[in-house]
């Protein structure tokens, strides 16, 4: 077995050592094995050929490195250490397992230092919000079941929680309870964080992070962005928001009637969702500076969660279908609405469902802190430049901003069939009847505003409300636009309207621009 173990790939549970010279790399290896899902170090092996070196003074080398593992880790480590004779010559072989006294951490860095934990083959130092992952992750503490003592009921939004919940459960106080909305905290009932996360009205206030990228990038890297948007729905509602605009670029040169007639698509929708359902249940949203990422190339999509995987999980024990609750509040809400059907289940059926479409299998890669998905496309949906000019120029808008008119009938015919029930679509034609509160928010924008200048100016209270009903359908339907669409959650953001924007309103209101 040894010798099988040492013509393996150095990953996420194996490193090799020439010797014992680098104290300070092979501890802080040690220490990224306990923190993260355990491992073997091996000494005596050259790391790139695999040449069995051996060991030198063997038992002395042991004692020496024994020495070294109590002097510099805290909290204490006790590996297993043995040597083994492979060749002729001794190894030294470190064995560590997930510790349940982490995090761990150099004492010579510091506890707020020190802590690293493993990446592929790399060792990353932790940052705080990891290591507080770390230190709840022993105590059996989940992210979103923790109480948000600052807040209360009122600052759900229930009913669109009732909406979702609607022939499945009544969502009196006892149904919040038990399912974790609502807990007890200090003598009155408030808000769990899976709470705000999933039904908060004031959402990206306090999870500034917890919404959804979407990206369609011209060729097979992010050099030219073509389309994209961002979702801050409700997390449940997100998912068919994804996917819409993933079936829209999806078409793009496609015979729609056919695709409908038919039902087969160009992407596998099937293990999209699945990985869609999984990146929104397994983030880590208590990490700060970037959102989930969906990014959709000629060749492939990607999708990136926050967060790596819980300690003791690998990409293989994903694969196997081995599950580990990240977010307890929130994968229970999908069970009960049945978008999650068997805990664990997800994984395996994207990898089985890739191998009956006869599809490259399914890739995970942790790639810094976070959890990339790869869905490898049977054929290359391909977006030329030249294409994508022409096509940003007919609908007003510069490439790279959102509109419902990408691609002609292509975005039409994707709207009426998939878009229905979208939260804030407006209904029609931009040139026919558009909502009021479209109208509306039309006849303030007489120079560039930021969403809180906007939403005082219509005297609403709720940014859900604002975002649903008046904002984002005049951000879909092109009427108008970003004045920093490269940086959309720039503090410094404002809006326009757009020539079409003013156009509508010149029609409607028979004013001049």
């Amino acid at each position: 077995m040894l010798e099988t173990l040492i013509h393996e790939p150095e990953g996420k549970t194996l490193e090799f050592k020439r010797d014992l010279s680098t104290p300070k790399n092979f501890l802080k290896t040690l220490v990224a094995f306990a923190n993260t899902a355990g491992g073997r170090l091996i000494f005596g092996v050259a790391d790139a050929s695999r040449q069995v070196i051996g060991v030198e003074n063997p038992l002395d080398e042991e004692e020496r490195l024994c020495n070294q593992i109590a002097d510099a880790i805290a909290p204490r480590l006790v590996p297993n250490v043995e040597l083994i004779t492979v060749e002729n010559k001794t190894l030294l072989i470190v064995e560590v397992y997930l510790s349940g006294t982490r995090p761990h951490w150099i004492k010579a860095e510091g506890p707020e230092s020190g802590v690293y934990v493993r990446l592929g083959s790399s060792n990353r130092q932790a940052d705080r919000e990891l290591i507080a992952e770390l230190r709840r992750g022993v105590e059996g503490v989940a992210f979103d079941e923790m109480p948000m003592p600052d807040l209360s009921v009122d600052d759900l939004d229930i009913k669109v929680a009732e909406e979702m919940f609607k022939g499945r459960r009544v969502l009196d106080e006892k149904a919040l309870i038990t399912l974790k909305l609502l807990r007890q905290e200090q003598g009155k009932l408030v808000p769990t964080k899976g709470a705000m996360l999933l039904f908060g009205k004031e959402r990206t206030f306090h999870f500034p992070d917890a919404w959804v990228q979407c990206g369609r990038f011209i060729g097979q890297d992010k050099a030219d962005i073509f389309d994209h948007i961002e979702i801050e729905e409700p997390l449940p509602k997100a998912i068919e928001s994804i996917m819409l605009f993933l079936k829209k670029h999806a078409m793009r040169g496609a015979d729609f009637s056919e695709i409908r007639r038919k039902d087969v698509w160009s992407i596998p929708l099937g293990i999209l969702r699945e990985a869609i359902i999984n990146a929104l249940v397994h983030s880590d949203y208590s990490q700060r500076g970037a959102p989930i990422r969906i990014a959709f190339f000629d060749d492939r999509i990607e999708i990136e969660n926050p967060g790596i995987l819980l300690p003791g999980m690998t990409i293989e024990d994903m694969k196997q279908g081995v599950s580990k609750i990240r977010n307890a509040v929130i994968t229970r809400v999908f069970r009960e609405l049945e978008l999650i059907e068997q805990w664990g289940s997800g994984v395996r059926r994207m990898f089985k469902e890739a191998e009956e479409q006869r599809l490259p299998a399914p890739e995970f890669i942790e790639i810094g802190m976070r959890v990339r998905f790869i869905v490898r496309l049977a054929t290359s949906i391909a977006i030329e430049p030249a294409t994508a000019q022409v096509e940003a120029q007919e609908s007003g808008v510069e490439s790279g901003v959102e509109t419902k008119q990408v691609a002609g009938e292509v975005a039409g015919e994707v709207a009426g069939e998939v878009a229905g029930e979208v939260a804030g679509e407006v209904a029609g034609e931009v040139t026919g009847e558009v909502a009021g509160e479209v109208m509306h928010l039309l006849t303030m924008l007489d120079k560039p505003l930021s969403r809180t200048e906007l939403q005082a100016s219509l005297n609403l209270k709720s940014q859900a409300n604002f975002r649903d009903r008046y904002l984002q359908p005049a951000l879909d339907n092109g009427l108008i636009e970003m004045t920093i669409p490269d940086k959309p959650n720039s503090r410094l953001q404002k809006y326009r309207r757009t020539t079409k924007g003013k156009m509508l309103l010149q029609k409607r209101n028979n004013l001049s621009i």
